[in-house]
């Protein structure tokens, strides 16, 4: 059971998403779409965990996307669908040096692993 929480509408996520935030200089600004973001470039000192999108009563999330506007998994304007993948399997972290919050999750293939950022956009989230 984690000890973050659970936001499961796409209002929970905007109110956070929504928090001011300053400029930084971190890592993750290049990260306006989901973009691969190893270990030694995801900033950890400066990353606080403070939520998650993971159903807990979910054992095998889809892996089906939402994309009515034509975009793509890696676009910087797609929408984020809380239960739609890859959020559907995301963590919310928190830049203390800016506030900015990033949604983190991990791609899994055969024989590879993958660390995934995104920063998030409150004007993207989608019902």
């Amino acid at each position: 059971m984690s000890s973050v929480p659970f936001l499961n509408t796409p209002e929970a996520l905007r109110q956070l998403a929504s928090q001011p935030h300053n400029p930084c200089q971190c890592s993750l600004q290049h990260c306006a779409g989901w973009e691969s973001v190893n270990d030694t470039a995801w900033p950890a000192q400066q990353m606080t965990l403070v939520a998650t999108l993971r159903d807990p009563d979910v054992y095998e999330p889809t892996f089906e996307e939402q994309h009515p506007n034509g975009t793509r998994y890696e676009s910087a304007d797609a929408p984020v669908a809380l239960k739609f993948f890859p959020y559907n399997r995301c963590d919310v972290n928190a830049c203390s040096k800016c506030q900015q919050h990033v949604l983190r999750y991990t791609e899994f293939g055969g024989y590879y692993v993958d660390h995934r950022a995104r920063r998030l956009n409150a004007e993207l989230i989608t019902d």
